[in-house]
């Protein structure tokens, strides 16, 4: 979805409207009571799943929500996550795929509920359903309000419907607070977001695109149409290099092992602003690429490039 170019007051009169209104909707509720079910959960782009009792033996294969379910204070409830759930640390991680996933392998965990980030002909759903096992589909959010109804939504499934809510509200006050105080220096300048050292990239019309234009930046990916493959193109070096961006951000130092020096080492690179401002900044990739409570610490990234860009 195309990016919100958001004025600091509108920014912090929604803010509080939003708080205001995750407050209201949440009043009441109690959190991990088995009073709560049977419940409806609705994401997002994805079928409805009912949940007839608080899920005790929960398989996610979704990093972003490994994520979630600990942050709302369902970790206990975890046994068994993907291969790529590196955080938390103590999370029970296995050789489980969420990108090729195996039915039987993830039956024999006996799950009340599994969590996926994809299941787009419904076959996956559709075999666990036999051994009455509910999967909940949780697709990548196309922007911060639809990360916020995640938390609130994966709180509510595993009966943890008040940390979920707070969760949310938390999050967005950071988020926006961080936004608030680098005001309007972002306004004109440019940056390039590097997801690999071939110059694959983001556009605006991406979720990651979407925290960058929080700020007022503008993508030298957009070249024009933003929704362009699917919002992740891939750019020359000679792109870069003519486009001269304020700002590069490295969403590849630890696959790639880039960092700011092997940046000025490339040829020619040395010419271009954000190297020789010292504007080039490294990310934490995981925090950078998923839609989880740690995308404050991206935010907050972005925030202190912003502001070292501008003085």
């Amino acid at each position: 979805m195309p990016v919100r170019r958001l004025l600091v007051p509108l920014l912090l009169v929604l803010s509080l409207t939003a708080c205001a209104e995750r407050q209201e909707d949440t009043s009441g509720n109690t959190s991990a009571t088995d009073s709560a079910f049977p419940v409806e959960v609705r994401p997002e782009g994805a079928p409805a799943v009912t949940l007839e009792q608080r899920p005790e033996r929960i398989v996610s294969l979704s990093p972003s929500a490994t994520e979630m379910l600990y942050a709302v204070g369902a970790g206990d409830q975890v046994v068994a996550v993907d291969e790529m759930s590196t955080i938390p640390e103590d999370a029970p991680r296995t050789e489980l795929s969420g990108l090729n996933p195996d039915p039987q392998k993830i039956a024999s965990h006996d799950p009340d509920l599994v969590v996926v980030e994809s299941d787009t002909d419904g076959k996956l759903a559709d075999a666990l359903d036999k051994v009455g096992t509910p999967t909940l589909v949780l697709t990548a959010p196309g922007s911060l309000d639809a990360m916020y109804d995640q938390f609130e939504l994966i709180g509510k499934a595993t009966g943890h419907e008040q940390e979920g809510a707070d969760l949310a509200r938390r999050t967005e006050a950071e988020i926006d607070k961080l936004v608030a105080d680098v005001g309007d220096a972002g306004e004109g300048l440019t940056y390039y977001h590097e997801l690999d050292p071939s110059y694959y990239t983001v556009t605006s019309a991406t979720f990651i695109g979407q925290v960058y234009g929080l700020f007022g930046l503008e993508n030298i990916a957009d070249q024009g149409d933003p929704t362009a493959h699917a919002g992740y193109p891939q750019l020359s070096a000679e792109t870069v290099l003519s486009e001269d961006p304020d700002l590069i951000f490295l969403a590849d130092t630890q696959c790639c092992a880039q960092t700011a020096e092997a940046v000025a080492e490339r040829p020619g690179w040395d010419t271009l602003t954000a190297v020789k401002q010292d504007t080039v900044v490294e990310l934490e990739e995981d925090a950078a690429s998923r839609w989880t409570p740690r995308l404050v610490d991206f935010v907050r990234t972005v925030a202190d490039g912003v502001t070292r860009a501008a003085a």
